[in-house]
């Protein structure tokens, strides 16, 4: 089922389904970042949301919007953890790059948005690191598209280094989990070990 929004752009807004998911959001998060509405037609915040993400959403090119009623998709619901609505996930190559929880001000919206539709966190972190200098093997990791070995690379580094250095690496580690998405196991694994240097 596909529904207009109320934008002036005519917008879509598609309804997803546990037996269409697949297709409308990980299939699709190839070509473009998707962004999932997870609501219940019973959800206070989720309606006062809706309009503002509608708004958002039409506002910017490349992003498109998907929702998934949590009642009737119980299946997607708990396969992605959602424990309170209004939750929005946003998807890109399959996996979610970010997420947002609760009703919130066109602002933040705006900048979750904002957010997707830069280049991807690893060629971001790719140039940042080619501009410093000094982490070649990282870069070339990450243009081999090995983000294992760009993750054990700066892990290594991250036990070696101390004060801010140790900090950049937190962050350029941080960005690679949120492109990878926060669930992936290469992010668990490697934000516990980071955790433990670090702490």
């Amino acid at each position: 089922m596909v529904n207009a929004t109320n934008s002036d752009t005519a917008r879509m807004t598609m309804d997803a389904t546990d037996q269409t998911f697949y297709r409308d959001v990980l299939e699709r998060s190839h070509e473009r970042p998707v962004v999932v509405d997870f609501w219940a037609d019973w959800c206070g915040p989720c309606k006062a949301l809706a309009p503002v993400l509608e708004r958002e959403v039409a506002a910017r090119e490349g992003i498109e919007l998907v929702k998934v009623d949590v009642d009737a998709n119980r299946a997607l619901a708990e396969h992605y953890a959602i424990r309170s609505i209004p939750a929005l996930k946003a998807f890109r190559n399959g996996q979610v790059v970010a997420e947002l929880t609760g009703a919130q001000s066109p602002q933040v919206v705006g900048s979750f948005l904002d957010g997707l539709l830069g280049p991807p966190a690893d060629e971001r972190l790719r140039d940042e690191l080619r501009e410093r200098g000094g982490f070649d093997d990282v870069v070339a990791a990450l243009e081999s598209g090995e983000l294992e070995t760009a993750l054990s690379l700066l892990l290594e580094r991250a036990q070696a280094a101390g004060g801010e250095d140790r900090d950049e690496i937190r962050r350029y580690m941080l960005g690679l989990f949120d492109h990878l998405g926060q669930d992936h196991p290469l992010s668990l694994a490697y934000r516990r070990r980071l955790a433990a240097v670090l702490y």
